[in-house]
């Protein structure tokens, strides 16, 4: 399950685990204007974790999952 909310300054995605437990925290995606963070809770520390990818790296995260095992470099066409 997902939740989607438009903010001032950003897209908000929430990520709910569902299923059989034992489940995952949820995983909050903000998607800003110039970059995405990504926050889970961590419940062995309670303490939040925090990841900022730029949009290239996003682009990259993307493009990534349909590849296969390999080095690549993503280039503007043209």
């Amino acid at each position: 399950m997902f939740t989607i909310e438009h903010d001032y300054d950003a897209t908000v995605i929430t990520l709910v685990d569902e299923g059989k437990a034992p489940l995952l925290e949820d995983v909050t995606i903000n998607a800003f204007e110039d970059c995405i963070t990504i926050v889970q809770a961590d419940p062995r520390t309670d303490a939040l974790v925090r990841i900022t990818l730029s949009l290239s790296q996003l682009r990259d995260l993307q493009a990534a999952l349909d590849l296969p095992e390999g080095v690549y470099q993503l280039r503007k066409p043209g």
